[in-house]
């Protein structure tokens, strides 16, 4: 890189200088992470019951004349066997409840983990008013909690209790810690027709991860055995590897699925086969041409082998060329020269004291002429 001549032109080339000194280390290669850190298995997944269901004893916050109010509760009220009004038609008639003030309708939530849950759990829900002022002081009266289909009318579960309002929450939003019962058990299910499929974690999923993941598994060669200390064969293609005499274990639908047969030994206890398949180390790849930017923290991350076009860079009093044939072009081992990386830009600029808001605007500049090799991620 090649800086016009100001007075801080030397701290800025002793940067660069020491860049270059370092930047032809030995390689560093990305470690491994064991799989069950990579992804998850699909069936993994939480799900959410919902319902609607009414809070008494508000102090004059409720939904007021709301016809909507006024019909759950004189339904309710039937329900429980209280004294209530027809009209001609047989129909409710909410003319006697239709303005009670401290009554609202809701909407009730609750999230199943990851794992399910088995009937007798108490899970914790969250109250959203539909039109109240405010559920401070409310009671939750039982409610059912059905499933996210509304086609399916089971009722996993009751929700009840005494609310209670966050001080840092608006005062229409209210939780009930261990507020729902649940009824019927719902069970995380992994394995379908004798398979599992693995979904990759976003921030691993490409083309490269899926592929790495279905040759590590289709390269074990202890199933069998149940052997923890798994043994690797240095080709995938060798006659003793499990994949090359039978249908191969694992196999790559897309960047972000793998899908793995469960060996026959292990078909009647699949959650020992799972466990020993989550255990199992995969060597990632490194992501050299990746910038993340989170701007909201001024922090940035660039890869070592983010490159950049050769450029003049001006920044207030600063001009700084990369690139292009200049006196401070990054030297490879051989001696010839190489293009400008990024980070070196970066070093320079912070060795000049410029500050990390305007490298995140100089980097979104490149970026959007189309100077800047690399992938930009912006957090």
């Amino acid at each position: 890189m090649k800086f016009a001549m100001t007075h801080r032109s030397i701290f800025a080339t002793a940067a660069l200088l020491l860049v270059s000194c370092f930047a032809h280390a030995a390689p560093v290669y990305a470690g491994g992470l064991k799989l069950g850190d990579l992804c998850r298995l699909k069936g993994q997944e939480t799900n959410t019951l919902q319902g609607l269901g009414l809070v008494v004893g508000l102090q004059g916050t409720g939904d007021g004349d709301a016809a909507p109010k006024g019909r759950a509760l004189a339904r309710m009220m039937q329900l429980m066997g209280g004294p209530m009004a027809m009209d001609a038609a047989g129909r409710l008639n909410i003319e006697d409840v239709g303005d009670a003030k401290n009554v609202a309708m809701v909407f009730v939530s609750a999230t199943i983990p990851t794992v399910g849950a088995q009937q007798g759990d108490a899970l914790d829900v969250t109250i959203n008013a539909i039109s109240a002022k405010s559920l401070e002081g409310g009671y939750l009266m039982l409610t059912p909690m059905l499933g996210p289909r509304a086609d399916n009318p089971t009722v996993y579960g009751m929700a009840e209790g005494r609310i209670s309002v966050s001080p840092d929450a608006p005062a229409t939003t209210a939780t009930i810690q261990g507020g729902l019962k649940m009824e019927t058990t719902v069970r995380a299910s992994y394995v379908q027709n004798d398979r599992i499929t693995l979904v990759i974690d976003r921030d691993f999923a490409d083309f490269n991860t899926a592929h790495r993941i279905e040759e590590e598994i289709n390269s074990l060669t202890s199933f069998a055995m149940g052997d923890r200390s798994v043994s690797r064969l240095a080709s995938p293609n060798r006659d003793n590897n499990l994949s090359s005499n039978a249908t191969s274990l694992a196999r790559a639908i897309d960047q972000l699925h793998v899908e793995v047969m469960v060996p026959p030994l292990y078909r009647n206890n699949p959650i020992k086969f799972i466990a020993f398949l989550l255990d199992i180390q995969i060597p990632l790849a490194k992501h050299g041409k990746r910038v993340v930017i989170n701007e909201a923290a001024g922090v940035v991350v660039i890869g070592e082998d983010v490159e950049i076009a050769p450029v003049l860079v001006t920044h207030r009093n600063l001009r700084i060329e990369a690139g292009g044939g200049g006196r401070f072009v990054e030297v490879g081992p051989d001696g010839t020269p190489e293009a400008a990386k990024l980070k070196s830009l970066a070093d320079a600029l912070g060795a000049l004291d410029v500050p990390t808001e305007d490298l995140i605007a100089i980097i979104k500049t490149l970026k959007a002429k189309g100077d800047l090799y690399g992938e930009v991620i912006f957090r």
